[in-house]
């Protein structure tokens, strides 16, 4: 990560080597986990979890404004460049409709938010975009809420909803007369505990670590892993977005295989969806996607 990243999007933030001094600058505590990669230049032990969390507080602070983050241990770390370009892309989208001008005031729902609020801080910096929260974590949501709270001028643009319903995803977060511009999501993709562990151990061999240790990026089982997997979980949000057909412009969400496409757009087909756009991603090696859909024609979506 210290080096080019190929393939992010031309907006991001991110394409260059980290800057270790200017980080330092903005996050002084980030100085007690700077080594010397092989090549003689500074950067962190990805591997240890404690210097990636204060990684993501040094680049939060240093690109986004945010002076105060937080999470709770084991829970989600998020690589920000990739997040970052879920939120550019997600821009692009929306700026199609209105001749190729991305809005200067929309309004965006995040399923599943997380402990690290990481979409809504991006999006709120980057483009002043007004965000809602879902969160059915109790912990997570109380970090959540303590970032919002211990950073100026965050309360005005980001709110928080708890999902009390275990088996909902937009049902009791969208509320009656309320419409948004585009939800996102960074949906669980294993289908067990199991799954997730060995994922979890994949990452810890790739970075040369014991396959016992912690996981650098952490995650609790609501983040990591559902019934049915990833697919199981998309396709439950698709057949419920049926419902809030006329209060969203675009629903979307981060798709980890390509494979797992095709039953998907069954899935589309089957609740009526008028369009559907696939944006590819890519973070270096690292492929990624999200796919919209969206029950509005043209002229009822620019409005």
């Amino acid at each position: 990560m210290t080096s080019q990243k190929p393939g992010l999007h031309p907006r991001n933030r991110h394409h260059s080597r980290y800057d270790m001094n200017a980080l330092c600058q903005s996050c002084p505590a980030l100085r007690d986990f700077i080594i010397s990669s092989p090549a003689g230049e500074p950067t962190v032990n990805f591997a240890d979890p404690q210097a990636v969390k204060t990684l993501n507080k040094a680049l939060l602070a240093h690109f986004y404004g945010v002076a105060q983050w937080d999470i709770p241990e084991g829970y989600l770390c998020p690589p920000v460049p990739g997040r970052a370009d879920y939120i550019h892309h997600l821009a692009d989208l929306l700026a199609a409709d209105r001749g190729g001008v991305v809005p200067a005031e929309a309004t965006v729902l995040d399923v599943g938010t997380g402990s690290n609020l990481i979409y809504p801080l991006i999006g709120v910096h980057e483009y002043g975009w007004r965000f809602t929260g879902s969160e059915i974590d109790p912990q997570a949501f109380a970090s959540a809420t303590a970032i919002i709270n211990h950073n100026p001028g965050l309360s005005r643009a980001i709110r928080l909803r708890r999902q009390k319903e275990a088996t909902a995803i937009f049902a009791g977060i969208i509320h009656k007369n309320e419409h948004y511009d585009a939800t996102l999501c960074n949906p669980p993709f294993h289908d067990s505990a199991e799954a997730a562990r060995a994922g979890s151990e994949r990452k810890r061999r790739n970075l040369g670590q014991a396959a016992d240790g912690a996981l650098n990026f952490g995650g609790q089982q609501q983040e990591l892993w559902c019934e049915g997997g990833e697919v199981a979980f998309i396709s439950k949000m698709i057949a419920e977005s049926a419902q809030y057909a006329r209060q969203v412009k675009w629903f979307t969400t981060l798709v980890s295989r390509g494979e797992n496409l095709p039953p998907l757009y069954r899935a589309l087909t089957a609740v009526g969806a008028v369009k559907v756009v696939k944006k590819e991603m890519a973070q270096g090696q690292k492929q990624s996607r999200f796919i919209a859909w969206s029950f509005l024609d043209d002229n009822k979506r620019s409005r």
